[in-house]
């Protein structure tokens, strides 16, 4: 197929592509970078992290603009508001890594579980998804209404789109480089369901997906609103299948798998 060319990818050949879609995050975007930052420069491998900054009216790109000038490894990508999925397909279209991690801004999952992300992906497999319900997951200050919500949400995913996954929606997930590029470029979705759409789109490719159990912590900050977004949410999983029902993602011989 013809590939989406939404951005050029980087030439310089790295282990880690770490990307944080950002909306508006000025108060902890430094924090969570310096976290970051700091766990990756004891690892042996080389790395980047790309802020994409999703239209915000907030002093976002300037926070990250002053961390990257003490560490070479960040980048700032700028674009119009369209949404989180929109800022997660530019950054991963832009990155140059041979592993390409999707991060949330909050960091509600303790940096220590990145380890399980690496040792999984660098195995045979081409995605490798955070689970907030795998046996060993742990959740912290989820009001109850909002887990409610996910699990029924998760269970019409399962019924519509994508079985098999526990957890769609868990804000981690880590791409092969050939598998996030074939992924990303077919990707339409920009709302929070694209990783649903996502996870459609790596099965009917056949690729490889596994769920890692990790311990996440509820930011009250949190701009997801159970009912109103898991509304919204059904309505892309019909968008999904109507896609695929009109060649949209174009699955063909040309298909890398």
């Amino acid at each position: 197929m013809e590939m989406d060319q939404e951005q050029p990818v980087r030439r310089n050949d790295i282990d880690f592509s770490f990307v944080i879609p950002a909306f508006n995050e000025e108060s902890r975007i430094r924090s969570t970078l310096e976290q970051l930052a700091n766990f990756l420069s004891e690892m042996p491998l080389s790395w980047e992290i790309i802020v994409v900054d999703d239209g915000s009216s907030d002093a976002t790109s300037a926070v990250v603009s002053t961390c990257a000038e003490t560490m070479e490894s960040i980048k700032l990508e700028s674009r119009p508001h369209k949404g989180k999925g929109g800022a997660v397909r530019h950054g991963m279209l832009t990155a140059s890594g041979r592993y390409r991690f999707l991060c949330d801004a909050d960091l509600a999952m303790p940096i220590q579980f990145l380890n399980a992300f690496i040792q999984n992906i660098q195995k045979d497999l081409d995605i490798v998804i955070g689970s907030r319900q795998r046996p060993g997951a742990r959740r912290f200050n989820e009001p109850i209404t909002r887990h409610v919500y996910g699990r029924v949400f998760n269970w019409i995913v399962r019924m519509l789109a994508v079985r098999g996954f526990q957890d769609t929606q868990c804000g981690f997930k880590c791409f092969r480089r050939d598998a996030g590029r074939q992924i990303f470029a077919r990707q339409r979705i920009w709302r929070f369901s694209f990783d649903v759409e996502l996870l459609w789109i790596a099965r009917r490719l056949g690729y490889r997906v596994a769920e890692v159990p990790v311990t996440w912590v509820n930011d009250p900050s949190s701009r997801v609103h159970p009912l109103r977004d898991s509304l919204r949410m059904l309505v892309d999983l019909v968008r999904v299948r109507y896609n695929d029902l009109r060649g949209v993602y174009q699955f063909d011989e040309d298909s890398p798998v």
